[in-house]
This record gives structure tokens, C-alpha cells and sequence, in this order.
């Protein structure tokens, strides 16, 4: 075993115990304490598959974005961390049925296919490549994406704008 597949088993059990922390919790803000690992654990698992140009995005907008976001709505919001939720129903033998199917079938998966392989090396890195085709083949997409995601905000802004100043009122 190897310092790669330790790093990658470190990861996996990263991501696997703070989802199944993410699922379990009753508390809000542990849930999403715990989504925030699940996040980092899932970006450090591309970064060893090669792709850090993800694993930077998932960073920069699911953790540095999305989740803060949450957590502030969260935390901003009176008694919303003391919710006790409950559903009134629980389905344990036709949600343990319906686990035990996808597993097999998984299994199954796993087992009979025939995997293709390839030697074993750690692979480079594509964020230079990426930024290089974003600023010269694909220079014109990326700046009308730059234009859409300005009006989609400034939209926003104008609509939250008019909310406000209806309220005022």
C-alpha cells in the first residue's frame, strides 16, 4: 500500500463519516459542519484523481459560497437550531429493502464487469491546460458567460431592491 492509497482512504473515510453525519444529525448546525468536511473530502479525492480545477471550483463555490451562506442563514435565524424534526412515519423495512436491492446490484457490478485498467501513475494537473483554452479557443463563451452572471446579479439586486422598498411603505 502506498502514501497515495493511504491518502485516498483518508479521504473516503472523511467524506463517508461526515455524510453519514450530514444524514444522521438532529441539530442543523452540525449538519452542515459536517457538510463542510464532506465537501473538502470529495475535493481532496479529485485533487488525486488529477482534476484540481474541480476540486478548486468545488471549494470556491460549494464551501466557500453555498455552505458560509448557509450557515450564516442558519445562524441568523432565531430558535432555528433547537427545530426538533420529526416525521411521524419511519420505513425502516422498505428503505433497508431498497438499500439491500442497490447494493446487490453494485456488487454485481463491480464483480462482473470487465474494468479496464491502466498503469498505475499519478496524473497531471489540468488547471493550466484549462486556463489556457478559457483564454484563447474559448475567450468569447467565457465572456458572455461573464455578461449573463453580471445581468442574472444585477437582476437580483434590482428585484430584492423593490422588495424593500415596498415593505418600507
Amino acid at each position: 500500500m502506498t502514501y497515495y492509497d493511504i491518502i485516498f482512504y483518508l479521504f473516503a473515510l472523511i467524506t463517508i463519516v461526515s455524510a453519514v453525519i450530514v444524514v444522521t444529525t438532529k441539530n442543523i448546525v452540525y449538519s452542515a459542519y459536517s457538510l463542510l468536511l464532506t465537501l473538502f473530502g470529495i475535493s481532496g479525492i479529485y485533487v488525486l484523481l488529477g482534476a484540481d480545477f474541480l476540486a478548486v471550483v468545488q471549494i470556491m463555490i460549494y464551501v466557500g459560497g453555498i455552505l458560509i451562506l448557509l450557515l450564516f442563514g442558519v445562524m441568523l435565524t432565531n430558535k432555528i437550531t433547537s427545530v426538533d424534526i420529526r416525521t411521524g412515519t419511519v420505513h425502516l423495512l422498505p428503505a433497508a429493502i431498497g438499500v439491500g436491492l442497490l447494493l446487490g446490484v453494485l456488487w454485481a457490478i463491480m464483480v462482473w464487469t470487465n474494468w479496464k485498467t491502466e498503469p498505475n501513475e499519478i496524473p497531471i494537473t489540468t488547471t493550466r491546460t484549462l486556463g489556457n483554452l478559457l483564454i484563447t479557443d474559448y475567450v468569447l463563451i467565457f465572456e458572455l458567460l461573464a455578461v449573463l452572471l453580471l445581468v442574472a446579479l444585477i437582476g437580483a439586486a434590482s428585484i430584492a431592491r423593490r422588495e424593500e422598498e415596498e415593505n418600507i411603505e
